[in-house]
């Protein structure tokens, strides 16, 4: 399997049924991958007390970096084969503390794909649809050989 053969939705297919090794950033951020489909990636998060900020909560970038991920694999599974892409703006908006040891489901979807961009929105909530965090991404994609 050549993930520079595949398109961006085969290569998030290929991680969600463990056909690749999961990226660090996966155990540092616990984050499991629920389901992924065209457009739209879901994945379980639980902060632990390894995520703790100065004050003794859940830190703000454990939200950033879980609402960076989910939006960006999001805009992974619209992309071509040979393609990749780059975060190059982020907006997080945190909503309530992130509670330690609750899981959470945290989605991303694309909203709109242009020829050099990807935007996507992302979500963290409960259970019980409580949001915790909203954010915002634009992606550019990035072509082999640096053609655009």
């Amino acid at each position: 399997m050549n993930p520079k053969e595949m398109t961006g939705l085969a290569i998030m297919q290929a991680f969600a049924q463990g056909l690749f090794p999961r990226p660090g950033i996966a155990k540092t951020m616990p984050m499991e991958v629920e389901t992924v489909e065209a457009n739209r990636v879901v994945f379980r998060v639980t902060a632990n007390e390894s995520h703790t900020n100065p004050l003794g909560g859940v830190h703000g970038g454990f939200a950033a970096t879980v609402l960076d991920s989910v939006t960006g694999c999001a805009a992974h599974t619209a992309l071509a084969a040979g393609e990749s892409y780059g975060t190059i703006e982020l907006n997080v908006k945190m909503c309530k503390a992130i509670p330690f040891n609750k899981t959470l489901r945290a989605e991303g979807k694309v909203i709109n794909v242009s020829r050099r961009l990807v935007i996507s929105e992302g979500y963290i909530r409960d259970d019980d649809d409580v949001l915790y965090a909203y954010g915002t991404a634009t992606n550019m994609i990035l072509r082999a050989g640096g053609a655009d």
